[in-house]
């Protein structure tokens, strides 16, 4: 049966006889069917003739919305942002990049702006990792490669360390491994 139904819908069943949809899942239907009580039958099944269909209520939620969903009350709630400090030495600093040729105009910025970039790279390698671990398509050996390169991608961003307040916050690479 490829029709939406909705609870309600009258069914017959070339063993059950006639019924109605009491639930619907994603691969089931449970229906009532007098005598018989509740059977789930797939949605697949060529033994079941529509009496009479409901129009199935426009709230009804798919699997994907759920999913995604969850994904956003995770990112929003489970992992929430964490506050990252910059050391007390550099707050009210500029970074200075200075270049060989005198010719070159001095490159100067707050500290706490090239921080908050690093802090910024950091969060968004958080979430790739995330996003590798629960792809559906990747092998689990795709994933473990990818896991490695990004830790090797914290191990190269440890010289900004010295910029973290606390060292729980620092990068760690694969040298930082326990």
């Amino acid at each position: 049966m490829n029709k939406a139904l909705g609870i309600g819908s009258r069914l017959r069943h070339k063993n059950y006889g006639e019924g109605i949809l009491a639930r619907v899942s994603l691969e089931y239907y449970t229906i009532a069917f007098h005598g018989h009580g509740f059977k789930e039958i797939s949605h697949e099944s060529n033994e079941l003739e529509l009496i009479e269909a409901i129009e199935p209520e426009n709230n009804v939620v798919t699997f994907d919305e759920v999913e995604d969903a969850l994904v956003r009350i995770v990112k929003r709630y489970i992992e929430p942002e964490q506050k990252v400090e910059l050391g007390n030495k550099w707050k009210g600093g500029n970074m200075v990049l200075e270049p060989a040729d005198s010719n070159q105009s001095v490159k100067e910025i707050p500290i706490e702006t090239f921080f908050h970039k690093i802090v910024m790279v950091r969060d968004r390698l958080r979430v790739l990792e995330q996003n590798i671990n629960s792809h559906k398509v990747l092998t689990d050996e795709d994933k473990v490669n990818l896991q490695q390169y990004i830790t090797r991608v914290y191990g190269s961003l440890t010289t900004f360390n010295v910029l973290f307040k606390h060292e729980s916050d620092h990068f760690k690479g694969e040298g930082g491994k326990d």
